[in-house]
């Protein structure tokens, strides 16, 4: 194959490429921060995964207090846990206990 007949090379496509093609965004990340918080609570990870939930929640956690914040909008409340999930969050369906458990 001669030089003429290769195809070209394409471009690496740039780090925000990959922002823009998953959606996803620091409102997100906050909104799954909320999620852990309110799961826990609720009790949907059980004891022996309790560690390693715990220790994404903090590096997320850590991740979002660190971003610069808008101006006029007040710092993080470090240790003031979400009272409620966001109005747009999809709707979650109460776990059923496996038949002969008791809560």
């Amino acid at each position: 194959m001669s030089e003429e007949n290769k195809p070209a090379e394409q471009p690496a496509t740039a780090p925000a490429d990959a922002n823009q093609s998953t959606g996803l965004s620091v409102g997100d990340l906050t909104n799954i921060a909320m999620i852990f918080d309110v799961a826990s609570r609720r009790g949907a990870f059980k004891a022996d995964e309790m560690a390693t939930v715990g220790t994404v929640y903090n590096k997320l956690k850590a991740f979002l207090d660190s971003l610069p914040k808008p101006e006029g909008e007040a710092g993080p409340t470090p240790q003031q846990p979400a009272t409620e999930m966001p109005a747009n969050a999809p709707a979650v369906e109460p776990a059923i206990a496996p038949e002969g458990e008791n809560k």
